[in-house]
């Protein structure tokens, strides 16, 4: 009879919060369902609300920990930069989680439209943007013009990438936005 290798806390809590990102951006957070999430993970529905409480608490630590990640992507590529050296890498590593990670820009889209609803996402959506501007902020030192520009510009990417429009595209609007893009650095 094979054994069943038994998991930590921790361990299972990591295996959710991963399915659950899956499930979340796949459907938001009204089309999501618990029970594909534990089915996901390999768990009861039970244990999952026995570890997160709600489903609600469940996709505010997802977004959170999606902020988190994309701040350490932003720490990762500013580091032992300063000023616009500094913005250029952390827009170019955006870029590239843009292009080589989808799932993570559907649940950020995903938490932007259940904060439209929910004051308590909204919160965690807020601190979490706050947190990049912050460190964006800090790192670059550029006036507040230029933050501004570099995080509409994130947005642009954003939408872009939702179109599924590459920085290749050939329909004139878009190239025309993406030519302004890269003329803003």
């Amino acid at each position: 009879m094979a054994v069943a290798e038994r998991k930590t806390k921790e361990e299972r809590r990591d295996e959710i919060l991963e399915a659950a990102v899956a499930e979340f951006a796949a459907n938001g957070y009204r089309g999501a369902s618990t029970e594909a999430i534990a089915r996901s993970a390999g768990i009861s529905q039970p244990y999952v609300f026995r570890l997160f409480g709600t489903k609600q608490e469940l996709f505010r630590v997802v977004v959170a920990r999606c902020f988190r990640e994309t701040l350490e992507l932003f720490q990762r590529a500013a580091e032992g930069l300063r000023g616009p050296e500094a913005l250029h890498e952390i827009g170019n590593a955006y870029v590239e989680r843009l292009a080589t990670d989808p799932m993570r820009l559907q649940l950020q889209l995903q938490a932007y439209t259940a904060a439209v609803e929910d004051e308590a996402i909204r919160d965690t959506v807020r601190v979490g943007y706050g947190d990049l501007v912050a460190f964006v902020d800090r790192v670059a030192g550029v006036d507040a013009a230029t933050l501004s520009r570099f995080f509409a510009q994130g947005m642009l990417l954003n939408v872009f990438a939702a179109m599924q429009l590459g920085f290749d595209t050939t329909e004139p609007w878009a190239a025309r936005l993406l030519a302004g893009c890269k003329e803003n650095g």
